[in-house]
């Protein structure tokens, strides 16, 4: 390095001393030392000053409002939960009940079918009577749970819904419709359980013998 070169100035500890007295200063200090220099500016630092405070009082106050709320979401959000458990083991100790109670009842009727096959009098009549007696004792169960019986009567429309048919058979029934019941079907609350077991109608030899003169 040439010797007439000037090497740059180091700071002075004048120098740091009044940068670091500038960090230090803030709010009134700054505005006091503004107004030394600039009245006018002085005020408007002091406006910005109180503003800067106000914003961060508003600050302060919408965050205690925003953990207030979250921890009342956490609150809502568990409550929630906790009722969702409640009703679901409430649910379940609902059907359970039912269960258990209809049970109960089945095997009042499975009782009286047993004494009814066990009765020795050797009297088919008395025994018959017995089981018709223990079939409509199972009735009244199922009639309290609300099933009802799907049994079609002879001639009736067939409705796919409600209706499984077996076969097509000769029949005095009108054609296409409902000629006997195999077995019957069970709904409960319009719900289909099973559906009724059905035969339909070709119709009878007279009917389908007058359609063939009718078409001659």
């Amino acid at each position: 390095m040439s010797e007439t070169e000037e090497s740059p100035e180091e700071p002075t500890v004048e120098d740091g001393e009044n940068s670091t007295e500038t960090e230090s200063l803030a709010g009134e200090d700054l505005i006091a030392a503004v107004a030394s220099h600039d009245e006018e500016l002085a005020e408007s630092v002091g406006d910005l000053v109180d503003r800067v405070a106000d914003l961060e009082d508003e600050l302060e106050t919408v965050e205690s409002e925003l953990e207030t709320a979250e921890e009342r979401l956490e609150h809502t959000r568990a409550d929630f939960k906790n009722y969702k458990e409640r009703a679901k083991r409430r649910q379940e100790e609902i059907k359970e009940r039912a269960t258990e109670d209809l049970v109960e009842r089945l095997l009042e009727v499975r009782d009286n079918l047993g004494r009814a096959l066990e009765e020795e009098s050797g009297d088919t009549e008395s025994l018959r009577e017995g089981v018709d007696l223990t079939r409509k004792q199972f009735d009244r169960v199922l009639a309290e749970e609300n099933v009802e019986r799907i049994e079609p009567a002879v001639g009736a429309d067939v409705d796919a819904q409600r209706h499984e048919v077996m076969m097509r058979v000769e029949s005095e029934a009108p054609a296409d419709t409902v000629a006997s019941v195999y077995r019957p079907g069970y709904e409960m609350a319009g719900k289909i359980l099973r559906p009724a077991q059905v035969t339909v109608s070709e119709g009878s030899e007279a009917e389908a013998a007058g359609d063939g003169e009718s078409s001659a």
